[in-house]
């Protein structure tokens, strides 16, 4: 049993040990993902059970040897209006946002707390190598948002910067010296230059440009090179007017300069309770050849389901 301990203790340490696309060539993620089509085979690597309540995720991503995670914890749900209210078609419900720090065996390090009032729903985050960068929102469309930077080792949290919107997911662009976000739904892209780098965190921003891509809704995006990002999510469909909904995963290569889709391919990936492993956050990342998948799909009680696939890339 000792023996078997430590035997799957060291391949825990060698696959977080393994070099993250970014901190050499962050082009080689998006290239991976280029040879990604419907039918390349995912091969389950390992999971990881989280020792503690995680309430709903919304980002993750992998710093080093460790795993940062935003989260909502909904106090009172948001409920309907009968007819919209000063724009808005419900209320701002009741909760807390939340920034997790865990290490390769689940365990929970720190913690922070981050938004305020209204504002305490993180969406999806990104990693630069220096800062988590994330966004937190009313829970409603067409609201408010505060983006924050956060040092993975400390979790000092630093506010960036407002908008009026609801930003679901950030993506810091390390070759355009910008963040770029995406609103509820992934319906709108933002981009916002960063004046003064990482010594001050202020931005200038630009109006918002449509989603030409109705595939899925972006949950959790990252930078991957070359002014493209890389981004997962799911959408809702139906077979027939009657027929119970479905949850089709999808992972996309976007343009950031203009927000064209580059490659688009759904994501058969599931739990054994059915969940599409895109519904919450994922973090892809390049291992040489391989890419690399850690899904994070269930509420409350999660699990970091870990994946690999050879994609052939072109």
């Amino acid at each position: 049993m000792r023996t078997s301990m430590l035997t799957c203790l060291s391949l825990i340490a060698v696959v977080l040990a393994s070099p993250v696309s970014r901190a050499d060539d962050p082009a080689t993620l998006a290239e991976l993902v280029l040879g990604l089509d419907r039918d390349t085979p995912w091969r389950h690597v390992r999971s990881i059970r989280l020792a503690f309540d995680t309430h709903h995720p919304q980002g993750l991503v992998r710093a080093g040897d460790v795993f940062l995670i935003s989260s909502v914890e909904i106090r009172r749900p948001t409920r309907r209006f009968p007819r919209p209210v000063d724009g808005h078609d419900r209320d701002t419900g009741e909760g807390v946002g939340h920034l997790f720090k865990v290490d390769a065996a689940g365990t929970l390090l720190g913690r922070v707390t981050l938004g305020e009032g209204a504002i305490y729903h993180p969406g999806g985050i990104d990693y630069d190598g220096t800062y988590v960068w994330v966004p937190v929102a009313e829970y409603r469309p067409d609201s408010r948002s505060i983006v924050y930077r956060v040092d993975p080792e400390s979790l000092r949290a630093e506010e960036v910067l407002r908008v009026d919107d609801h930003i679901g997911a950030i993506v810091r662009d390390t070759d355009d010296r910008a963040l770029h976000g995406v609103s509820w739904g992934s319906r709108r892209f933002y981009r916002w230059a960063l004046r003064d780098g990482r010594a001050g965190g202020t931005a200038g921003g630009a109006g918002p440009s449509p989603n030409p891509s109705h595939y899925v809704d972006y949950q959790d995006c990252r930078y991957a090179g070359r002014r493209r990002m890389v981004c997962t999510g799911i959408a809702s469909l139906r077979q027939s007017p009657d027929a119970p909904r479905f949850m089709l995963g999808g992972v996309d290569l976007v343009s950031l300069e203009d927000g064209r889709p580059l490659h688009q391919v759904p994501l058969l990936l599931w739990t054994a309770r059915g969940l599409n492993m895109a519904r919450n956050p994922v973090w892809l990342e390049a291992d040489g050849g391989t890419l690399r998948g850690y899904f994070m799909p269930e509420d409350d009680e999660s699990t970091i389901y870990v994946y690999e696939a050879d994609t052939g890339s072109r």
